[in-house]
């Protein structure tokens, strides 16, 4: 004992000179951070992006437990190789050739702990310091944050109600080709995106492809919510019109199962597939093998193509309402995306609103959203949110975006 108090009063360590460089520059997600100031609240959030837990199969999963412990436990708890159960990789192959159109022969699988592994090994074996990337503005937070570790040069391109600006993005390639610089890659969640609830044209996609090829870059087509269609005609994934291996694709059980499997998947050229394991073997070794086999056969059994629909009309009317309601109530001046599928519509104020410092206000009215500045690169568009419509019910839905609303018009009486 007198030694504890001996070493304590010696004072407190610095634990900060032990970190390494990246470390002292790492944030923590605002979205995340965000969650946690609002869970234990009387506050309705539409700030999470988090599946409805009534979606989840509950009675489906424990039945296909019991049988895999009952009939393959000695595989499904034990240690599991890098790339994937195979079964499961073999039957997430056939279904997107079903799905998607992507042959089985031109692509290899790779299982992750969650899409989001996928975005950390993405930067492990593609991105040098310095190297061109390029992003949507605004783009998934969570890739901002899984490339940033790398020190790449992001360039982000605007969009549109059909996705990327792939004329600005052509125009952009032409200039940086002019400074002796070479895109790496390009990253798009091309359905339904997150945040802005957009989805990329199918004349877009195409003329992606061919840019890869013409400035040879790769891609990196995110595709968590493609499943989650409400309206509109179903457009194939960029990854379908890949005829060289240019397109990395990242497919999740998330939104389409339960999040806290932790199962994404990859779906690229083998020899990209192939650096990606190697790099995953120092991080994990495999990915949750009892997991996998709960995926495989929830796929193999048909039971993720009956579920789809389910989860599609469990969520259409709380898109519905969202929309109704800021359709509703919020004051001229104020726009909003009005997406297809998806999880997310992406709210644009009038010049002058900082949403970041709006937030204290709203949450005192009992609604938080996230503020949009934090899915731009450069950070420098203050006006945005972003609303979730999966997570809370539709009464609710309707008083948030009304508490929403009033925060706003007493925000435009100050311009």
């Amino acid at each position: 004992m007198k030694k504890l108090e001996k070493k304590l009063a010696a004072g407190p360590v610095d634990f900060d000179s032990f970190f390494s460089q990246k470390a002292l520059r790492m944030k923590a997600s605002e979205v995340r951070e965000l969650l946690k100031l609002v869970e234990t609240s009387d506050v309705i959030s539409l700030a999470g992006g988090l599946p409805a837990p009534e979606t989840f199969p509950v009675e489906t999963i424990k039945k296909i437990t019991a049988e895999i412990l009952e009939e393959h436990a000695d595989k499904a708890l034990q240690y599991g190789t890098t790339k994937g159960f195979t079964p499961l990789r073999l039957a997430l192959a056939r279904w997107m050739e079903k799905r998607y159109g992507i042959p089985m022969s031109k692509v290899e699988i790779l299982t992750v702990a969650g899409s989001q592994q996928a975005l950390d090994l993405i930067g492990r074996v593609i991105i040098n310091p310095g190297d061109v990337i390029v992003v949507e503005a605004p783009t998934y937070l969570a890739a901002i944050q899984a490339f940033e570790y790398y020190d790449p040069e992001f360039v982000s391109i605007p969009m549109d109600d059909e996705g990327m600006r792939i004329d600005l993005l052509e125009e952009k390639l032409e200039e940086l080709k002019k400074q002796g610089k070479r895109v790496k890659m390009v990253y798009t969640v091309s359905t339904f995106q997150n945040p802005a609830g957009v989805t990329m044209s199918l004349e877009r996609r195409k003329r992606l492809v061919e840019l890869a090829e013409e400035y040879d870059f790769l891609i990196v087509e995110d595709g968590p919510y493609s499943e989650l269609r409400y309206s509109g005609e179903p457009i194939p994934p960029i990854k379908h019109f890949d005829e060289n291996g240019r397109v990395i694709y990242l497919g999740t059980f998330s939104k389409i199962l339960a999040p806290g499997l932790r199962i994404g998947w990859v779906a690229a050229h083998p020899h990209l597939i192939r650096k990606m394991e190697i790099a995953k073997q120092s991080i994990d070794l495999c990915t949750n093998t009892l997991g996998q086999a709960i995926a495989w056969k929830y796929v193999e059994d048909g039971h993720l193509d009956g579920h789809i629909p389910k989860i599609v009309e469990f969520y259409k009317p709380r898109r519905d309402v969202m929309l109704e309601a800021l359709e509703e109530y919020m004051p001229e001046g104020v726009t909003w995306t009005k997406p297809e599928g998806g999880m997310f519509v992406w709210v644009t104020l009038p010049e002058g609103i900082d949403t970041k410092f709006m937030l204290e206000k709203a949450v005192s009215k009992g609604v938080a959203y996230v503020p949009g500045e934090a899915f731009f690169v450069h950070r420098d568009k203050k006006n945005t949110m972003r609303l979730n419509f999966t997570y809370v019910p539709e009464e609710k839905i309707r008083e948030g975006v009304k508490r929403l609303a009033e925060t706003v018009k007493e925000e435009l009486k100050k311009l």
